[in-house]
């Protein structure tokens, strides 16, 4: 099909859309070229998935950049025969430029067993075209350069904050001497040494693709992160590693701060079994005393002896300098929850035996007002009351008291005493 030949106004407007096109396509490429994501595929020795498919990109990156040549230059041949007078003979030349095939590629014979005997290797092409294959070519590019950038930019953080924590803590465990710690922090490392070298070598082996796409990259299903325009990068090694580096980092510092404070918490837990040895004593005091006045039913057990704990107290400073740091905080922990809990038990213990000798007391002081009430009221002699004030006397000055005993004989006191009053 024979293309009209263009006019002076329409050759110049096609020449000009022309060069526009080219710089667009050029500044794209320059960028792609530059960017982040082609740099480190570039520079980086690729393994597994990766490696397959950028050798295979850049291939096409390649023959993008020989299109693109055979391309400007054939824009750039255009742009030199507008700048010239156009006649007829010139036009016709410019049409053929920016319309027909001049777009001449060296692509090479293809294989003897698929070559067709005119095959020249060579390959012309329209400028439309060029554009076209640029542009699927473009994009081939770009969708394996922006994928290996997302990964890295959603893992490298990851794994960058995780190692600065890790170089901290491992440094500190260093001085606390712990070998299960230290082994620990050792295999800590050494995922994040192979999290490394697979964003390093294969980071698409981390790529999930896009939301709905069918190609992933990946087998993977595990948790993933997915960016606004829809991408997901696998994060989950990434992640765990960084909650194995945090509870790592808990112990560590837990543990620097029990080896700082040691002698602290040991001289602690060493008055608290005073406290708690001198609560026993009062508690068991208070009871014996009690007992004496205090009928058993009225009181609550007798308080038990505290557990012999010399050998464990005696205990703490050998583990503390051996640096069994990890063997002292439990058993500082455990010391410390049985001297509390013993402590606040013996104490209970004393209160409600001095709230029953209290409870005599207030029965004691609560007969005697109501014998002067009944003085009051001329009712000294009265044989009944008499009768009833004895026997409540009785119940409450006789060791060991009866206190349920005693409190109804009062109750009964006090009644009676009413009694005589409403008349």
């Amino acid at each position: 099909m024979t293309v009209p030949m263009l006019t002076r106004d329409q050759a110049g407007a096609a020449v000009t859309a022309a060069v526009a096109e080219r710089d667009a396509i050029q500044a794209n490429l320059l960028e792609l070229d530059s960017s982040f994501g082609k740099q480190l595929l570039a520079g980086a020795e690729l393994t597994g998935d990766t490696k397959r498919r950028w050798d295979a990109t850049a291939a096409t990156l390649a023959t993008l950049w020989q299109v693109y040549s055979a391309y400007s230059a054939v824009v750039d041949q255009a742009a030199e025969a507008a700048a010239r007078h156009l006649g007829t003979r010139e036009l016709a030349a410019l049409t053929a430029l920016l319309t027909g095939r001049s777009v001449q590629l060296a692509s090479g014979p293809a294989p003897l067993a698929g070559r067709d005997l005119a095959d020249s290797g060579r390959e012309d092409l329209t400028l439309a075209t060029a554009v076209a294959r640029m542009r699927g070519a473009f994009a081939a590019v770009t969708e394996v350069v922006a994928a290996a950038e997302h990964v890295w930019t959603e893992v490298a953080g990851r794994l960058d904050a995780a190692g600065a924590e890790l170089a901290r803590v491992t440094s500190l465990a260093a001085t606390l001497g712990d070998e299960a710690l230290t082994g620990d922090l050792a295999a800590v490392q050494s995922k994040l040494t192979r999290l490394r070298d697979t964003l390093n070598s294969d980071p698409l082996a981390l790529w999930l693709g896009r939301s709905g796409s069918s190609h992933s990259g990946s087998s993977r299903s595990g948790p993933s992160r997915s960016g606004q325009d829809g991408t997901a990068v696998d994060t989950s090694g990434a992640d765990l590693l960084r909650e194995e580096v945090a509870a790592a980092a808990t112990r560590v510092d837990e543990l620097v701060r029990l080896r700082d404070d040691a002698r602290q918490r040991i001289a602690g837990v060493t008055a608290a079994a005073t406290t708690a040895r001198s609560a026993c004593e009062d508690a068991v005091a208070a009871w014996q005393r009690a007992a004496a006045k205090i009928a058993a039913a009225a009181l609550p057990p007798e308080p038990a002896g505290l557990a012999d704990l010399s050998a464990r107290l005696a205990g703490l400073g050998p583990l503390l300098a051996s640096g069994r740091l990890t063997r002292l905080a439990s058993e500082l922990d455990l010391l410390d929850r049985e001297l509390t809990t013993a402590t606040a038990a013996y104490k209970e213990a004393e209160r409600a035996v001095v709230a029953a000798m209290a409870k005599r007391d207030e029965l004691r002081g609560l007969l005697g007002a109501y014998k002067a009430k009944a003085a009051r009221l001329g009712a000294v002699e009265d044989s009944g009351l008499a009768e009833r004030y004895d026997q409540a006397r009785d119940l409450l000055w006789t060791a060991p008291c009866d206190l349920a005993t005693a409190e109804a004989a009062v109750a009964a006191y006090q009644q009676a005493v009413l009694g005589v009053q409403a008349r």
